[in-house]
């Protein structure tokens, strides 16, 4: 499908967004800017119907700037096949917090945004809780794709909580994680129903 292509039926569009985010990472995998650029910008247009499509390009752009910032800091510390944790923990990641930046302001996203994704990534490579700033971000980028800052806006228990679209988007990470075609295709399913929060919501304004 065309990425300038965005006249997906309203059915069929959380799982092609689902499919097309994936499919943008796995782009990264294989070095493929291009592609990854083109899925991220597919999604964003769904997710930013607000934004001007210029500024969900450029973000689209941004978010595949940073992960290429990332696997710069990464092969700086790249020793013998092997990532040297210490070093790249204290390792200078201000490339990644740019590109961050750049995405949150183009979309109007909360600039903590861009902290918390880069801690996320930093973490997700030394070690330690990097699941807790994934949710956080996300919780943000949702607020804006949905244009409510009151997400999620739970009735009763669990106030703290993230949402469970935010925990969803963890979820996908870790399978990620997994590095097998049968746990993308989980990842895929679990980012179904973020999706479909967000388009639903749209639709229903």
């Amino acid at each position: 499908m065309s990425v300038a292509d965005l006249s997906v039926s309203l059915n069929d569009a959380p799982r092609e967004m689902a499919r097309q985010i994936c499919q943008g990472f796995l782009a990264h995998d294989r070095g493929d800017r291009q592609a990854a650029i083109e899925a991220f910008e597919f999604v964003d247009a769904l997710q930013f119907r607000h934004c001007d499509r210029r500024d969900v390009r450029l973000a689209a752009e941004a978010l595949v700037g940073a992960l290429w910032a990332k696997d710069d800091v990464e092969l700086q510390y790249l020793k013998n096949g092997r990532l040297d944790d210490a070093g790249l923990a204290e390792a200078d990641w201000s490339p990644v917090r740019k590109k961050f930046r750049q995405r949150a302001a183009l979309l109007g996203i909360d600039q903590e945004y861009a902290e918390l994704k880069t801690e996320a990534w930093r973490r997700h490579k030394t070690g330690g809780d990097y699941w807790t700033q994934f949710q956080r971000a996300q919780l943000l980028e949702l607020q804006v794709a949905l244009q409510d800052q009151t997400y999620p806006a739970k009735p009763k228990e669990g106030q703290s909580g993230p949402g469970p679209e935010a925990l969803r988007y963890a979820l996908a990470v870790e399978l990620h994680d997994m590095h097998t075609a049968r746990h993308w295709e989980q990842a895929e399913e679990a980012m179904v129903p973020y999706f479909e929060r967000v388009v639903s919501h749209q639709y229903n304004e």
